[in-house]
């Protein structure tokens, strides 16, 4: 390892202790565990919202009777397979995963392997948010944007969806951070944020001009928005240029495996997510391998 980074470890850990830092990756853990209740129920509640407004549309005079109050605090958590209550010790963050080996306590039935996944990732990125910015405004932005993709991450490869509350959300929240220009001046943040839903705007209905199919969701065009919000006009470039080329590289290595049919559409977001986490922490870096490479 060099020099520097060493100094960087020793400077760390002389300015926050290692119970500190653990502290860090367990708030993360426990923010993870609430990510996967968004993950499983907001796709959900939008579903029921979506219907009920058609209902009330189609039949606006009919009075339905009130459903059981479903969010993300109510009801309880419940096995899917056997509809149980999840107890607070079979809740607690990787540790209960592992110690009922991956399984229900009442069915047996296989817990799905997003839960600790989702709970590890936030755990260590949050941790290495800082790591990169400390005990910063900066470090919870930065926190907020872990969280937020990984969620989106998650519900677009399980459901094809990227929400908006959850984009707008990012977005916004973007603009906020950048009034100060913690990532990218706040005039190239609106920038990078109009040419980022209006390019891939305008791919999309050259691509459905040119084939009759649709290429992509108006979700991506908010995400990628979002990213202009949070990195200016060369993060939406260096953000479509990594989510586009782990997207084809995955594309091709599941058609390869022929788990992918002719036509089948993969999903972009959880390409993008992970672009504006690289982007959140290596910036700099990507710009000076883009650069650099094009310059010879």
């Amino acid at each position: 390892m060099p020099t520097s980074s060493w100094e960087s470890i020793n400077s760390l850990a002389a300015a926050y202790p290692l119970w500190l830092l653990a502290a860090v990756a367990l708030c993360g853990a426990l923010l993870g565990s609430f990510y996967n209740v968004v993950v499983a129920r907001l796709p959900v509640m939008l579903n029921r919202d979506w219907q009920q407004q058609c209902q009330q549309l189609l039949a606006p005079t009919v009075t339905a009777e009130p459903a059981p109050p479903f969010n993300l605090w109510l009801p309880r958590s419940l096995c899917p397979h056997c509809q149980q209550p999840i107890a607070a010790r079979d809740n607690i963050p990787l540790l209960s995963y592992l110690l009922l080996r991956g399984r229900c306590r009442h069915c047996a039935a296989a817990i799905h392997w997003r839960y600790p996944a989702l709970e590890l990732c936030n755990a260590v990125l949050v941790s290495a948010a800082v790591w990169h910015f400390g005990f910063t405004s900066d470090a919870l932005f930065a926190t907020a944007l872990i969280g937020l993709s990984l969620i989106l991450f998650a519900i677009d490869s399980e459901h094809l969806l990227l929400p908006d509350p959850l984009t707008l959300g990012l977005l916004w929240l973007g603009l906020l951070a950048n009034l100060s220009a913690r990532f990218a001046p706040l005039s190239d943040a609106v920038v990078g944020a109009a040419v980022g839903y209006g390019a891939l705007w305008l791919l999309y209905w050259l691509v459905k001009w040119l084939t009759g199919r649709e290429a992509m969701g108006y979700g991506d065009f908010k995400y990628t928005a979002a990213l202009g919000a949070w990195f200016g006009l060369e993060g939406v470039l260096l953000g479509l240029l990594i989510a586009s080329t782990l997207g084809s590289a995955v594309g091709i290595a599941a058609r390869t495996a022929g788990r992918l049919q002719r036509l089948q559409q993969i999903p972009f977001g959880p390409f993008l997510a992970i672009a504006a986490v690289l982007l959140l922490f290596a910036q700099e870096q990507f710009s000076r391998w883009l650069w650099g490479g094009l310059g010879g």
